[in-house]
């Protein structure tokens, strides 16, 4: 499950459309300090973000074919900023020669009555849940490391189980198409973790929620 923070990517006016290069991994919870101590020697010398966010997934199924997919997502740490609707695209798997997973990312800030609207849409919530950790930056480089917990009572976000004793952690890069080297930059990064953890290249499609 990928569940990257609300709290990362900047918004300006418009739309953000980029791609989205990724690398995932998780790290069990008795080795989480050990990890955090790494990147903060290796990351940009500045205290990492703390987050807590709560995202709803929507599905609008077609007649045929897959469901289309939108990621509505708020911050509990910070709840007037706005809400974020995103879209992320198929991964493009298929090129051995790229180091990370590479996929259309569509990102754009919303009011408080997108999961309304949403509903309107024809859009209905399939499940949702809540992430709270760290993320950690290295130049166009973001480190998430986050817990994930399921939403056990809809809509509350008070009443949530964690779903491992481990944590996830993703190594992201969003930039123009095209910019495959930012892969052997993340294939390098992911190197000095090892091997407190091991990040690859793993196909979210393929993966159960």
């Amino acid at each position: 499950m990928e569940a990257p923070p609300v709290t990362v990517m900047p918004i300006t006016s418009g739309t953000i459309n980029m791609m989205e290069y990724l690398l995932q991994g998780s790290v069990l919870d008795l080795a989480l300090e050990s990890l955090l101590h790494r990147l903060r020697g290796l990351c940009d010398n500045m205290e990492p973000e703390t987050f807590t966010d709560h995202e709803l997934v929507y599905l609008l199924k077609g007649q045929q074919g897959n469901p289309f997919i939108l990621r509505a997502r708020r911050s509990l740490s910070h709840p007037t900023a706005p809400w974020h609707l995103r879209y992320l695209g198929q991964p493009e798997v298929g090129d051995k020669s790229r180091h990370a997973l590479v996929r259309n990312c569509v990102d754009v800030a919303a009011s408080h009555s997108l999961p309304d609207f949403l509903n309107e849409m024809g859009f209905r919530m399939d499940h949702e849940f809540v992430t709270s950790g760290h993320i950690f930056r290295k130049g166009a480089m973001k480190v998430v490391v986050c817990s994930v917990s399921r939403v056990l009572v809809p809509g509350n976000t008070e009443n949530t189980e964690r779903m491992s004793l481990s944590h996830l952690v993703e190594l992201s890069v969003l930039a123009p198409a095209g910019q495959d080297t930012m892969s052997e930059d993340m294939r390098s990064f992911a190197e000095q973790l090892k091997p407190l953890i091991h990040l690859e290249k793993i196909d979210p499609s393929k993966q159960r929620h």
